[in-house]
């Protein structure tokens, strides 16, 4: 389970709003992450993100099962910050990391991929002249987007194909697998976009 690019259907005021509006939010929600300092902000943030994911009607036990490796990420950085520097950048770190993959799980949970895909196309136009194609560079978001479910739902078919044979303790029973489908894969969309001339 994954948060990134599980759009679903629902329809909610964040469902209807602007796509730019929703992409800048977001931009500047990260800003404001970087630039601001102090737990109050870093804890404020964040409750105004689980309010945009309220708002948007996130399925709360799909959501928590989908930042639970962000949850465990984050207990680990928040543990090495409360023992290098104590526990407020500690608390600081957890909150803003849960903060900007909660809120780019509200934007793309909000936006059907399509719109997603024409609202990066017009973004990408100033990048045609340093020689990349907007509408490349916007299959490319695209794409990551959607690898990352694909990746996170391949890796869990082949956990619990090792943990049936009760080899799930040992990585390497189900990391060669997993890393061998994810490559196969890659290669495959990879001839698939070169046939369409959609890249080299």
């Amino acid at each position: 389970m994954t948060l990134l690019g599980a759009h679903r259907t629902a329809r909610t005021p964040l469902d209807g709003a602007p796509v730019g509006a929703k992409l800048g939010a977001l931009a500047l929600l990260g800003g404001a992450v970087v630039l601001t300092h102090g737990v109050p902000a870093a804890l404020g943030l964040l409750a105004a993100v689980l309010l945009a994911a309220l708002l948007a009607a996130l399925p709360p036990r799909a959501t928590l099962r989908g930042l639970l490796p962000v949850l465990v990420t984050a207990v680990l950085a928040g543990a090495y910050q409360a023992w290098a520097r104590g526990w407020a950048p500690a608390v600081e770190v957890v909150a803003d990391l849960l903060t900007l993959v909660l809120a780019a799980a509200v934007v793309t949970a909000t936006t059907p991929a399509d719109r997603m895909l024409d609202a990066l196309t017009r973004a990408a136009r100033p990048l045609r002249r340093l020689g990349l194609p907007p509408d490349v560079v916007a299959v490319a978001v695209a794409l990551v987007l959607r690898t990352v479910p694909e990746i996170a739902r391949t890796v869990h078919e082949v956990r619990d194909a090792a943990r049936a044979r009760g080899l799930e303790r040992d990585p390497r029973v189900w990391l060669t697998p997993a890393v061998l489908r994810v490559v196969g894969r890659a290669r495959d969309l990879g001839e698939a976009l070169a046939a369409r001339g959609i890249v080299d």
